[in-house]
């Protein structure tokens, strides 16, 4: 049988992929310059009040006070923006409105008050929240349609998840996984990517450096280090499930308690201040990075992944502001590290399963979390971290740190 000629418009067909590629590579270029600006300033300015704080240990006591400038900076001036990541995610399946240019500024000033009086957070949702808040701007500027819309929020997420971790491959996939479990929108893959590399080329650029990490030794996979990497996964995931219901826990238990928002970081902020005076460390507030680097190459407490887990959940359910996803690092790295007891496998392998594999669960994010992993480790430990980062997504049930996700296609 003959095959039909082809026609004049299937021999140009690429002309739309190229207005399309142009179109976008120009919205990226911008967006990407100014999340990535953006995150580099907040990197800074985070390592300075983390500095300052760990060299004035004394400015914990008045954690209760930055909790109070926290919680009313939002009840006052932010209750528009208050959803942060979740709303972003709103947004995106239900538009009604453009997301408020207030949220970058208001989310970068809570979340360096949390750090700089001593709270437990992260800062991934700190840079996702600006990313996102800058590039919907453009969507009225540029008069984009409701689908070029929804991309322009992919790429801001991209963006600032991209730059504040130096993973622009992770963070193009981070956006386009996030928003929907089980399916991914494939048309905003080029986008996605564009912005997190030059998002993220940008952070360099201003001389901002991210944390590197290092697997020595990765062994073979034979049947019983597969057996070991799922039984390790399956840990994982359950952890992920256990911080998730944990900061909805805490959340709920503060609003049910305190009507008024802005006592309730206040109430937070004397119960960790105390916590942390009992126990004589500032280990397990803040980001944690000294601790996640040590994970990597000494033995740890076996209990210091709990600690994490209930200091972070505790902050965020209080109304601190800040991310999740560096303490998931710290709370997988920690727990990898001390299954590295009972479980065959090299202890900074372990550690670098963790990091990624809670994470995943935490986020419903497993192939974003298995490029992050390949992208801090190297390629030589991929296949443990892919597997860690599936079965954690797996275990971790239908539950996570996003409220506002919606499951598209159930996990099993």
């Amino acid at each position: 049988m003959t095959k039909p000629r082809p026609s004049f418009y299937s021999k140009i067909e690429q002309l739309p992929a190229l207005v399309f590629v142009l179109k976008w590579l120009l919205l990226s270029l911008i967006v990407g310059v100014l999340a990535g600006s953006a995150s580099a300033f907040f990197l800074v300015s985070l390592n300075w009040v983390t500095d300052w704080r760990e060299s004035h240990p004394w400015i914990i006591g008045c954690l209760p006070v930055g909790g109070f400038i926290v919680g009313a900076a939002y009840h006052y001036w932010g209750q528009d923006v208050v959803k942060g990541n979740n709303q972003l995610i709103e947004e995106f399946h239900s538009p009604k409105q453009i997301i408020p240019l207030k949220m970058a500024p208001l989310v970068l000033f809570g979340t360096l008050v949390t750090h700089f009086f001593g709270g437990s957070a992260g800062r991934e949702g700190t840079a996702v929240q600006m990313g996102g808040a800058i590039a919907d701007q453009f969507s009225r500027l540029f008069k984009l349609s409701p689908a070029d819309r929804r991309i322009i929020l992919i790429i801001g997420i991209s963006a600032g998840f991209a730059s504040v971790f130096g993973t622009p491959l992770a963070g193009a996939v981070f956006a386009l996984e996030v928003l929907i479990v089980g399916r991914m929108r494939y048309e905003a893959l080029l986008p996605s990517l564009l912005t997190a590399l030059i998002a993220d080329y940008t952070c360099h650029a201003w001389n901002v450096s991210h944390t590197h990490y290092a697997i020595p030794y990765v062994p073979p996979l034979h049947a019983d280090t597969l057996v070991y990497s799922l039984l390790a996964g399956i840990l994982f995931g359950l952890t992920a499930m256990a911080f998730s219901k944990t900061v909805h826990f805490w959340g709920i238990f503060f609003k049910d308690r305190i009507s008024y928002a802005p006592l309730r970081p206040v109430v937070g902020g004397i119960v960790i201040a105390l916590a942390v005076w009992g126990i004589g460390t500032t280990k397990y507030i803040g980001l944690g990075v000294p601790t996640i680097v040590a994970s990597f190459q000494e033995p740890l407490p076996a209990y210091d992944f709990l600690l994490k887990l209930l200091f972070t959940t505790f902050t965020l359910g209080a109304g601190f502001k800040g991310g999740e996803v560096t303490p998931l690092f710290f709370i997988g790295a920690a727990l990898g590290n001390a299954l590295a007891l009972f479980i065959p496998l090299p202890m900074a392998l372990l550690a670098g399963m963790g990091f990624v594999a809670v994470f995943s669960g935490a986020t419903n994010t497993p192939i974003a979390c298995t490029l992050m992993g390949i992208e801090l480790f190297g390629a030589d430990c991929g296949v443990f971290v892919g597997l860690a980062c599936v079965v954690a997504y797996l275990f971790s049930g239908h539950s996570g740190i996003y409220g506002s996700q919606i499951t598209e296609n159930a996990k099993h």
